[in-house]
């Protein structure tokens, strides 16, 4: 494969990435106010609900406005958001997995996903150093990095 199709192929891969974690955690973020998909709540670690100086419900909703401004950042910084997903998808599968064990099949999917994120800050740091050292190579200026 020659060089501009795998730098396509690569910004086809990111663009999916960047769609997939600038989406999934808005819908989920604002899904903690609505709880249309699931009661939020129920996978909350008891001994950690015990430990808020507030309900369980006013948690998921701070958690809710955290999950919304993530996705907000893969979109606006995408290697830094991606990141940060990463790192909340992590949190969220040690919750799981504390919890007693009760949700290890979601707790394997969130660490997935952590993957898929890491995937994307890798792809947008390769993307971008590829179009940097291209330019440079050409004598034009880089353009501004997304990150």
């Amino acid at each position: 494969m020659d060089t501009v199709a795998q730098n396509q192929t690569l910004h086809h891969v990111r663009t999916t990435l960047r769609l997939t974690y600038g989406i999934l955690p808005i819908v989920a973020g604002l899904d903690k106010f609505t709880n249309l998909l699931t009661d939020w709540e129920k996978y909350l670690n008891p001994t950690v609900a015990e430990m808020l100086p507030f309900s369980p419900h006013t948690f998921m909703l701070i958690v809710g406005v955290i999950e919304i401004i993530a996705g907000v950042l893969v979109f606006v910084k995408p290697r830094i958001g991606a990141y940060v997903v990463m790192a909340w998808l992590i949190g969220i599968a040690l919750n799981l997995i504390l919890s007693g064990g009760l949700y290890l099949d979601i707790a394997v999917r969130d660490l997935v996903m952590a993957i898929g994120a890491f995937t994307l800050a890798k792809v947008t740091e390769a993307t971008t150093e590829t179009s940097h050292f291209k330019a440079n190579i050409q004598g034009r200026p880089a353009a501004t990095p997304l990150y």
